[in-house]
């Protein structure tokens, strides 16, 4: 389980073991040693051993980790073992692309509601779900128990909604607009900003 001494940067590393972990389970590749992690993430294997120390002693001397043992266990520590649902708001191209994206996937976070502003999309579907006006934000959130939202609208648009989604009762926000948003402290808030990330990738090129 987390503790308040467990810092960002481990939370996030979390999420990177248990892709790779994943991957050796499709290989089936039952065990595996923070060495080998270590080799195929460019990590240092100290640091993954560490890492995972916070939270119990999951390996075995000699052996290393079970893959599907260590899966279970980050997924308890992510919460990823529980059913999360999610709300996206913004239904252009990149809100259906990440909607349409979730419906195959195999994790219990899933969207489970759309919202827009742009009364030509109100009831169209995506998937299986309609888009809904924002009006309707704070019911759904409740009826559906949305923990976490989505934000795929335009930045003049980004705080607003996610005030909105702060009001609702969400506890994280996931942002793709491209602005920092203003929240309270208890709401956690990660972006995801591809102009950024390509403007800071430009400066390795030559």
């Amino acid at each position: 389980m987390k503790t308040p001494k467990i810092s960002e940067a481990v939370v996030r590393r979390l999420p990177v073991y248990l892709r790779y972990l994943q991957h050796l389970v499709d290989m089936n590749i039952r065990t595996v040693s923070s060495y080998e992690l270590g080799q195929k993430l460019d990590m240092n294997p100290a640091q993954i051993r560490k890492d995972l120390a916070y939270f119990g002693e999951f390996g075995r001397k000699g052996i290393g980790y079970e893959v599907s043992y260590l899966i279970e266990k980050i997924k308890g520590i992510l919460k990823l073992d529980r059913n999360l649902n999610v709300a996206l708001v913004g239904a252009g191209h990149l809100g259906i692309a990440l909607s349409n994206y979730n419906r195959y996937t195999k994790e219990k976070m899933s969207i489970v509601a759309i919202f827009d502003t742009d009364p030509a999309k109100i009831g169209l579907s995506v998937g299986n779900m309609p888009i809904r006006h924002i009006d309707e934000l704070d019911r759904v959130v409740k009826e559906l128990d949305i923990r976490i939202g989505m934000i795929t609208v335009p930045a003049t648009a980004a705080q607003q909604v996610a005030d909105r989604l702060v009001e609702a009762g969400v506890s994280g926000i996931l942002n793709f607009a491209p602005v920092s948003l203003r929240v309270p402290s208890e709401v956690h808030v990660r972006s995801s900003d591809v102009t950024t990330e390509l403007q800071a990738l430009a400066y390795y090129i030559d």
